[in-house]
């Protein structure tokens, strides 16, 4: 994708920033960089690359899922305003 200076003022205006020429200048320069570079790795034939969750062959380590703590549902509720089946009510704030 080529960009022109105008293109990069179009931009900076439709963002509100002020940009004078030397300064649309250097950012063409470096947009310009950034394009190339994406399409030389749009060049790159990955058809055979397995998609990856991590650049790394890694696994999280897990903690046993046990019971740590002892259940105080009935203390927490037992202090709460209102509560219907061992849910707390709220008030309706939309209608």
């Amino acid at each position: 994708m080529t960009l022109t200076v105008d293109d990069v003022k179009r931009i900076a205006d439709l963002a509100y920033i002020e940009i004078n020429e030397d300064e649309a200048n250097a950012a063409l320069t470096q947009l310009s960089g950034i394009f190339g570079l994406i399409e030389s790795m749009q060049a790159v034939d990955a058809s055979n690359v397995e998609p990856m969750s991590h650049a790394q062959s890694v696994t999280q380590r897990l903690r046993e899922d046990t019971v740590t703590e002892m259940d105080q549902r009935e203390l927490f509720q037992s202090i709460a305003p209102d509560v219907e089946a061992g849910l707390y009510l709220v008030p309706k704030v939309i209608e």
